[in-house]
């Protein structure tokens, strides 16, 4: 498994979606999941996964936490998917990112995975940044509004990241929206600064 995961066999998609360490992982995953014809299957599990670790505080903490030994990680992410039933490929996936001490990055691969493979499909994605997951009503009037902008055959892919405060900030290929209450108070201090 680990020298299947490792390998990039088609170097033409390997920028597809994103690049560097989580895009290397991304590809291998999906050429992998795609080889044993369970693409369908990964995708569905890898989106249930970052569902979970969005929605875990004390999962992120495992996955962040420098100071926890590397197996005692491995061990704790692993038990937490046994118990939700993912399936081998997902959880030697895992394993795997966990072995090269990579789980601090694990949720990065994940998107990173779900826009390898909406690229692959003629699809969009758009990143979108929340400081806490949205709820089903915010996530239909996203993707409506979205749809007014242009953008109708779109996948988000969500990321909470609590240091933004509140709003959203939504990356669509190399368009950002930034409406997080963060940029609202930096562009308020400079406003400030400027008529003092």
């Amino acid at each position: 498994m680990a020298s299947a995961v490792m390998s990039t066999r088609s170097a033409s998609h390997a920028s597809v979606g994103t690049g560097g360490l989580a895009g290397r992982y991304a590809t291998a995953l999906y050429e992998l999941a795609a080889d044993r014809r369970q693409l369908d299957d990964v995708l569905s599990e890898t989106d249930a996964l970052s569902r979970l670790i969005d929605g875990s505080q004390d999962l992120r903490n495992v996955l962040g936490d420098a100071r926890l030994d590397i197996r005692d990680s491995r061990k704790a992410i692993l038990a937490v998917m046994k118990h939700q039933g993912f399936g081998q490929t997902v959880t030697s996936f895992v394993g795997v990112i966990a072995d090269n001490r990579r789980l601090s990055r694990l949720r990065e691969i994940l998107a990173a995975f779900a826009a390898v493979a909406a690229a692959r499909r003629g699809e969009m994605t758009a990143e979108v940044v929340s400081a806490e997951p949205l709820t089903t009503a915010q996530r239909a009037r996203l993707q409506g509004k979205l749809a007014e902008a242009g953008y109708s055959r779109v996948n988000l892919q969500e990321r909470i990241d609590p240091a933004i405060l509140g709003g959203l900030v939504v990356r669509v290929g190399p368009r950002l929206f930034d409406s997080s209450l963060q940029s609202r108070l930096v562009r308020l201090h400079y406003a400030m600064k400027g008529a003092a």
